[in-house]
């Protein structure tokens, strides 16, 4: 029998097709060679021993040591070939001269020979640990199992010659001479189906996108370059049109890889670049250096993921992205040096500040050192921050000092609050003294008042609201205490009073003329010092009434 080698492997195209006559002998079965080049397609052809029934066993199992005893004894047992996974191994017939001429469609399997013991039944073959499991193609294959029917495909004539039969005639593919012919021709029958498996894996394999369909067309171009010459029987002509076929399939699964990997590229291109532009920008602009600072980083890892671009452009897009970070990191480094510098000056200035402010704690001049400590917050402001723990330090001094000498003067204005509240009401006291002052006696009320306003500046300061309403009624009373001493003096008025004694004695004078006037008869000159008399006479009148008046 034939078995696969003894490392278990599933013999395939590649290994076993070989080209021209294929000559297996007793000989080179028995030292595994043919014609002298090596293993004969990697397998080794064992006889059955006629009588005593076999099984197929590989290279490792302890029968095939009687087998190679009985091989000698019968040199025309038949050897059989590797068998297809699933595909037990017929029994092997007596031994026979093999007919030339065409074999018969159905060849008979023989039996076991007269008295031999009855065989048992064939082990389960061996299936090759190698050997991938593949997908169940979506379609029975076009091409016909070539080991259903070895004999329409093939031919044996009588020295063990095996032909292909084709379309164009026939050609050599072998030569068999370990056994019956119609074991020949099964054995190079199975090495078509199993050529065949193979074609059918790689379509499916290439249907379903699994594996390499670079790789899946490399394979269908070498199984089809050597079909030509390919040690087989069966249906060549419908494998090579199954391998053209599949050769276009593949050709068109690798033009589609390629088109998408060209997309994948692009695309790949596409987004480094929009990083790398991104990248730039936050390099030129950016000014929030934290959240920056950690998008460069996340561009970085995204960066990292992206795969499947030419070295070349790789590697000047990362020229830009790794530009732009050292342009960021540049640009953040003089922010925070210049930014060291100024905490360091404003540190300097907010300690001057902040010793000012502890000089100034204890002064009582409140006014001004109120002032003071005003300016001093602007300045403090205009300083800018400092180091945060410094900052933080150089505040709680100030901030001490400044509330010491507040909490000083509060207590201080606390207790002057109380004390001009107790003056605002001593000075109420004293208006309502002031305001019940006779004034029928201007001087008496002049005096009064005046004692009045000696005792309201001892008094001192009231609070601020209470000022004016005070006042107020302080200048009331000094307002009538001074109409009443003008109304004396416009009644006590010298010149006044002489105006009116001329103006009486003008009367008396004029009416002593008009009396002497008309005792003389003189009546025009008697009327005239009449008429100057009631002239006068009224003029005095109104004198005193301006007298009266005051």
């Amino acid at each position: 029998m034939c078995t696969a080698p003894p490392d278990g492997g599933a013999p395939t195209a590649p290994r076993w097709a070989g080209r021209g006559r294929t000559t297996v002998s007793e000989e080179q079965r028995t030292s595994g060679t043919t014609d002298g080049r090596g293993p004969a397609s990697d397998v080794v052809c064992r006889p059955e021993i006629p009588g005593q029934g076999g099984h197929p066993h590989t290279g490792d199992d302890p029968q095939g040591a009687e087998a190679d005893t009985a091989s000698s004894e019968a040199p025309s047992a038949a050897a059989d070939a590797p068998t297809p996974a699933g595909s037990p191994t017929p029994p092997a017939p007596a031994p026979h001269q093999p007919v030339p001429g065409p074999p018969t469609a159905h060849p008979p399997v023989p039996g076991p020979p007269a008295g031999a013991a009855p065989r048992p039944a064939p082990a389960a073959p061996v299936t090759p640990a190698a050997t991938p499991t593949a997908p169940a193609p979506a379609a029975p294959s076009p091409v016909a199992a070539a080991s259903t029917d070895p004999a329409r495909w093939g031919r044996v004539d009588a020295e063990g010659t095996i032909y292909l039969i084709t379309a164009e005639g026939e050609r050599i593919v072998g030569s068999w001479q370990a056994g019956a012919p119609e074991e020949g021709l099964a054995h190079f029958a199975r090495r078509f189906d199993d050529l065949l498996t193979e074609v059918e894996l790689l379509t499916a394999r290439l249907a379903v996108g699994g594996g390499d369909p670079k790789h899946a067309l490399s394979s269908a171009k070498t199984l089809r370059d050597g079909l030509p010459e390919a040690a087989v029987i069966g249906d060549v002509a419908g494998l090579r049109a199954r391998l053209d076929g599949l050769v276009a399939q593949a050709e068109q699964s690798v033009g589609a890889a390629r088109s998408a990997r060209d997309a994948q590229r692009a695309a790949a291109v596409a987004r480094k670049e929009e990083l790398a532009a991104e990248a730039e920008q936050m390099a030129a602009e950016a000014t929030q250096w934290k959240q920056a600072g950690d998008r460069l980083k996340a561009i970085l890892e995204e960066w990292r993921t992206i795969r499947g671009i030419d070295r070349k452009t790789d590697e000047a897009l990362w020229k830009r992205f790794s530009k732009a970070r050292e342009a960021f990191n540049r640009r953040r480094g003089s922010h925070f040096a210049d930014l060291d510098r100024q905490r360091a000056a404003a540190k300097a200035r907010k300690e001057e500040l902040a010793a000012e402010a502890e000089a100034l704690a204890d002064s009582t001049d409140w006014g001004p050192t109120a002032a003071r400590y005003r300016d001093l917050m602007t300045e403090w402001k205009a300083a800018g921050r400092a180091q945060k723990d410094a900052d933080d330090a150089l505040w709680q001094r100030f901030r001490a000092a400044q509330d010491a000498f507040f909490a000083r003067r509060t207590e201080t204005f606390n207790e002057r609050d109380a004390e001009f509240v107790a003056n605002a009401e001593s000075k109420k006291a004293l208006l309502a003294e002031a305001e019940k002052i006779d004034l029928s006696d201007p001087d008496s009320a002049r005096a009064a008042l005046r004692t009045i306003q000696e005792r309201w500046e001892e008094i001192g300061k009231v609070p601020r609201e209470d000022i004016r309403p005070l006042e107020a009624r302080l200048r009331a009373v000094e307002d009538k205490v001074r109409e009443a001493a003008d109304r004396q003096w416009r009644r006590t008025d010298p010149e006044a009073e002489a105006r009116v004694a001329q103006f009486r004695d003008r009367v008396a004078q004029f009416e002593a003329q008009a009396e002497k006037a008309r005792a003389a008869g003189d009546t025009r000159r008697a009327e005239e010092a009449q008429r100057q008399a009631d002239q006068w006479r009224e003029w005095l009148r109104t004198a005193e009434q301006a007298v009266q008046g005051r």
